[in-house]
């Protein structure tokens, strides 16, 4: 349990401008309206999308919120909290089998521009996945940065997990059907690859993991598979663009969303999931590999809307 409640506290922390961005504004709006009219909702409609929820998922909010408010005949501004929070929480509920892979034996690919912290994604993911005893190992798929295979085998060392890594410029699907073969036959649970990212680029991209597909595909049939791509939270409905171009190139399963600590723009992470159905399966709140936890929705709401007399407690 200290575990989860350690990174609660650290979500708390790390959602601080998130929450005086959004929150704030929602409690201006509660404890100022003297009614619940238009006017009131139209002004919580003007702070979530400000706060990068995105049209698509503030409409659906606001929608969900005017039928809670109906249907439990509410009058008071102030009482309509609870109600938000129960609407955003809906707008972000995660598929039964989000996690499906964590307990097959699966090969993950990690995609995502440079910057927004894939590699490191990779490296805290083997650790955690290695916590639950599970077998893991991590290929060094991203052949175009001689830095990401360092950085990949400095995580792999770190994290005690085996890495099949060629040298810089070498064919990634190559890196791929080494580390699919040796997966195989050290009887590894889960194998966390490290691919390249280079949206500007998106033909040479696809046909890059096409190829990648292929060897899986005809290696390891019988792998779960799960495609993840890691956007950078900082960058707000930017990280929407991103997400909405991978999923042109490849068939994502989940979001990673890193750096939310220090950001005013958490709010996407409400957005990427109203706007795509991709579900965000992890979040990274800090540099350590304890910061990147599996996403809980109702956690992220939560600390969202943590009392700040909370926080100092």
């Amino acid at each position: 349990m200290g575990e989860k409640k350690g990174f609660f506290s650290r979500l708390v922390a790390g959602l601080t401008k998130t929450r005086d961005n959004i929150v704030s504004g929602i409690e201006a709006i509660f404890s100022g309206s003297s009614s619940i009219d238009d006017d009131f909702y139209e002004e919580l409609e003007e702070i979530l999308i400000m706060a990068d929820l995105g049209i698509n998922a503030t409409t659906s909010i606001i929608d969900n919120l005017k039928q809670k408010v109906k249907e439990n005949k509410i009058k008071e501004p102030a009482e309509c909290r609870e109600l938000l929070k129960a609407s955003m929480r809906e707008e972000m509920s995660l598929p039964e089998d989000a996690y499906e892979f964590e307990n097959q034996k699966s090969v993950v690919l990690l995609i995502g521009v440079n910057g927004v912290g894939k590699t490191t994604s990779v490296g805290k993911l083997a650790g955690q996945l290695k916590e639950k005893g599970k077998k893991v190992m991590v290929a060094a798929a991203d052949t175009f940065r001689a830095a990401a295979i360092e950085q990949l085998s400095e995580w792999a060392n770190r994290a005690g997990v085996d890495i099949i890594a060629q040298k810089e410029g070498s064919d990634p699907a190559a890196v791929i059907y080494d580390a699919v073969t040796a997966a195989k036959s050290r009887n590894v649970d889960i194998l966390l690859c490290d691919t390249a990212g280079r949206l500007h680029n998106k033909k040479n991209l696809m046909e890059e993991l096409r190829k990648i597909d292929r060897v899986i595909s005809r290696e390891y049939p019988d792998a779960y598979r799960e495609t993840l791509v890691v956007l950078d939270g900082t960058t707000g409905q930017n990280a929407l663009v991103q997400a909405k171009q991978f999923n042109e190139v490849a068939e994502i399963t989940g979001i990673v969303l890193t750096k939310l600590d220090g950001t005013a723009k958490g709010g996407i992470a409400i957005a990427i999931q109203s706007e795509l159905s991709i579900p965000v399966k992890y979040i990274g709140v800090g540099e350590h590999i304890e910061d990147m936890q599996n996403f809980n929705p109702d956690a992220f709401i939560d600390a969202l809307f943590e009392k700040k007399e909370k926080e100092q407690a």
